[in-house]
């Protein structure tokens, strides 16, 4: 089960890595030595499993940030817009 969770974690880290290039005033707000937490409430086990790592890592004295997800997009296979065919 774990694997799953981490394989979704993984996934959910490179969205948020993306949505960071384009929203440069989020990164900046980031602190550089806190652990970032993401919090999907459109996923309540990873939401809960992700708590329990803050728990953690504040139990071990590091810091956290939590950067809750209120939605996200579904996944597209390609980012082309519009394509035209042409025979030769």
């Amino acid at each position: 089960m774990n694997n799953k969770l981490i394989e979704r974690n993984i996934e959910l880290c490179a969205e948020f890595s993306r949505y960071l290039f384009e929203h440069q005033e989020i990164h900046n707000k980031i602190p550089i030595d806190a652990e970032i937490i993401l919090l999907p409430e459109f996923d309540k086990e990873l939401k809960e499993y992700n708590l329990i790592l803050a728990k953690n890592i504040v139990s071990e004295g590091g810091k956290v940030i939590y950067v809750l997800i209120k939605n996200i997009r579904p996944k597209t296979i390609s980012r082309i817009r519009k394509v035209e065919l042409e025979t030769m």
